[in-house]
């Protein structure tokens, strides 16, 4: 099937642990103008290749939320990933445009949330899950495009989809 209907893709991204889930159970609540789809509902370990950047899987994705948007609504995607994951795909021209929105939070708060809110004791994932965040904080001007960043320290979960959804709101305008 060749899509007709381009929209825009939007990707909410960040660390694990960081709230995108819980963040995005909210969004579905909103959700009349875009439908919002969990990443690793696909996940199967055969995509798990990092050194080509996970690249088939996210050209699934791609072709699966270009498949779903033809009702004409967009996609909101949630899961760990940068824009080079999507930007350099052959999929890319299935959309107007692919936005970005990463959520972060300061380091006490994601190793709370992972020691004692998932009760998680992998050191190796708690620091994995930092690096990313800090990448995120310090790369998101620097990436191509742009990644917007929704720090949610301080914010419970309605507050942060609220912010969520009206930056999406914004790109539909």
């Amino acid at each position: 099937m060749n899509p007709t209907n381009k929209q825009q893709l939007f990707i909410i991204t960040g660390a694990s642990c960081i709230g995108k889930s819980t963040l995005c159970e909210q969004l579905f609540l909103k959700e009349k103008e875009y439908i919002v789809m969990e990443s690793d509902l696909l996940w199967n370990e055969i995509y798990n290749t990092p050194n080509d950047n996970y690249c088939e899987y996210r050209r699934l994705w791609m072709r699966v939320c270009s498949n779903i948007s033809q009702i004409g609504k967009p996609v909101v995607l949630y899961g760990c990933a940068v824009p080079e994951q999507f930007e350099n795909q052959p999929e890319r021209k299935l959309f107007q445009d692919i936005h970005y929105l990463a959520i972060v939070s300061d380091q006490k708060t994601i190793e709370n949330r992972m020691l004692r809110g998932r009760k998680i004791d992998d050191l190796d994932w708690i620091k994995s899950s930092i690096n990313f965040n800090n990448w995120l904080k310090q790369n998101a001007n620097n990436t191509s495009p742009c990644i917007t960043l929704l720090d949610n320290t301080e914010l419970n979960p309605k507050q942060a989809a609220e912010i969520a959804h009206k930056w999406i709101m914004n790109k539909l305008i």
